[in-house]
């Protein structure tokens, strides 16, 4: 990846009004846990104009697969022009629709919209195979959060840290990040 693409995405996310991209530390770990998955099949869910999926692909090998769902085509098509790769499957969906219909499995899921996290939690879990990752964000206090909205994060994170099978860790820091690997 050229090193302008993040430029050019922000850029054109902000002419569209979309400023929900993920963090660049939130970015960093992405690529990481990428790179850890030789021949891995990774799953966002929240494409947006396409900073995480940049990030994804950073850290991906040759082998590696994304499937990235939005619901917004119009973001999607910035993504999807800004980062022409073959390793990525686009899919314009409704996360939620499309997290009831499928059944594959995923090595890393990257939850970065609602569907997979606030709601179809269970449906996001079950994709993730054995020592694969479950990456959330967005778990900080952000002005623009409804009252209710940090009762919703304290609840999902206590889910998620109570939950069989599962180790977590949450990093205070960025936006908020909760890494969790299935045993």
């Amino acid at each position: 990846m050229d090193p302008d693409t993040l430029e050019r995405i922000a850029a054109r996310a902000a002419e569209v009004g979309f400023d929900a991209a993920s963090a660049s530390a939130v970015g960093e770990l992405l690529t990481a846990l990428a790179a850890s998955k030789p021949g891995g099949r990774l799953l966002e869910l929240g494409t947006g104009a396409g900073r995480g999926t940049a990030c994804l692909l950073r850290g991906m090998d040759a082998d590696a697969r994304l499937v990235t769902v939005e619901l917004d085509a119009q973001l999607s098509a910035i993504a999807q022009t800004e980062l022409r790769d073959d390793r990525v499957e686009w899919v314009v969906a409704d996360g939620c629709d499309w997290l009831a219909a499928t059944t594959e499995a995923f090595d890393l899921v990257f939850a970065d919209t609602w569907p997979g996290k606030f709601t179809h939690l269970d449906q996001a879990l079950a994709l993730v195979t054995p020592g694969g990752f479950y990456v959330i964000d967005d778990l900080l206090p952000h002005p623009n959060w409804p009252d209710e909205h940090q009762a919703a994060v304290d609840d999902l994170l206590a889910t998620l840290r109570a939950r069989p099978g599962w180790v977590t860790a949450y990093v205070d820091d960025a936006s908020g990040v909760l890494l969790g690997v299935r045993r």
